[in-house]
């Protein structure tokens, strides 16, 4: 019994697998011709080179790979067992004595490995494409560019380290030039030193910031101001911080992995910056690769519903299943970004309300 359910493991993953293979290699393929038509006036328009072109759809094939995996992953689920099921297999399984629970293991373990697969392609390879292909675009495709920076930064708020404390109320990107500049050098119990200006231009030749209208107030072990200056004129100065770390913060979340991401909400809320949108989508990393686990179930049971045409109805449902999950998942990230929920459970909504409904449906389905 045991070396029939191991040869009947190996049977199932292997159905699944090819499928799963042949499916991730249709939706990366169709993702990438679309993609290509749409931009293809873009970077004629700004005759970007074509080994830019192929680097840039290089660092873009992750991410293709990784939204078309959960549809690749339930399609595999409803050809493989719907062929079985076809062919009269699954009568002989389960007429075997083995349970539907047990026949469909293979697939859950599968559908598991691959939310663990997906987690760490998204730190490991979407996060730096999508840094990559955003930067290329952002470089090359100046006309036209679907991921331009912002050109102006408000109420900016860096930490150094614990002790330097910094914010500026506006910074242009591009004239690399910042306005109502603070600088707190905060000891282990008082302010040590103090920095204002009105006005601060980053200088190229010298790497320094240029600060106009300036002060700079020190103070002693005590408290007390000791040395204070006062200047209308404008010198250069090392601030302690480049236009590059001021402009990290107008990176979109999605270039940065679930670890950078934390560490920038971190970072953010000690500034007191508003954080919801950052922390849905760090837990929308976790959920979206849980998707892979969540098809499994809903399309066993797909299959199963209707036996005499378990390939056509499952296949047809499937793209009903797949479509209305994706806009669960939308609908929970728009309500955590409005901050109408809690960001965890924005990002979960979609996941809870289809592993219920998947389990149900499991449960009813014939043993």
């Amino acid at each position: 019994m045991n070396l029939m359910l191991k040869k009947l493991d190996q049977y199932i993953i292997h159905q699944f697998t090819v499928v799963l293979g042949l499916s991730v290699f249709g939706f990366v393929s169709i993702f990438l011709i679309v993609d290509l038509i749409e931009n293809l006036d873009r970077f004629m328009d700004n005759k970007v080179p074509f080994y830019v072109v192929a680097q840039y759809y290089l660092y873009t094939l992750p991410y293709f790979i990784s939204i078309g995996l959960p549809m690749s992953v339930l399609l595999s689920t409803v050809f493989s067992l719907g062929t079985m099921v076809k062919k009269n297999e699954w009568t002989a399984i389960k007429a075997s004595g083995i349970s539907l629970y047990r026949i469909t293991l293979p697939l859950m373990l599968s559908g598991l490995f691959l939310s663990g697969a997906s987690f760490s392609l998204d730190n490991l390879l979407v996060s730096y494409g999508n840094e990559k292909r955003f930067e290329i675009d952002r470089d090359y495709v100046k006309r036209k560019s679907r991921h331009k920076l912002k050109n102006s930064l408000k109420n900016i708020f860096l930490q150094k380290n614990l002790t330097n404390h910094i914010s500026l109320s506006h910074y242009s990107i591009k004239k690399k030039v910042g306005r109502d500049l603070t600088i707190i050098d905060l000891g282990p119990e008082i302010m040590r030193k103090r920095i204002d200006a009105k006005k601060i231009i980053w200088e190229e030749n010298s790497n320094k910031w240029k600060i106009e209208d300036y002060s700079i107030r020190n103070f002693s072990d005590d408290g007390i101001e000791v040395n204070t200056i006062l200047k209308t004129s404008d010198t250069l100065l090392d601030l302690g911080f480049t236009p590059e770390e001021i402009q990290k913060q107008a990176r979109k979340p999605d270039e940065l992995d679930f670890f950078a991401l934390t560490n920038r909400i971190i970072e953010l809320k000690s500034n007191g910056v508003d954080t919801i949108k950052w922390e849905v989508t760090r837990y929308m990393k976790i959920s979206f690769a849980f998707t892979n686990l969540i098809v499994v179930l809903f399309g066993i049971p797909l299959v199963l519903i209707k036996e005499e045409n378990s390939l056509s109805f499952g296949a047809g449902a499937s793209v009903f299943v797949i479509f209305g999950y994706y806009a669960f998942i939308k609908f929970g990230q728009s309500l955590g970004f409005k901050g109408i929920v809690e960001p965890m459970l924005s990002a979960w909504i979609g996941n809870v309300l289809f592993m219920f409904c998947g389990i149900v449906l499991l449960w009813r389905a014939k043993t």
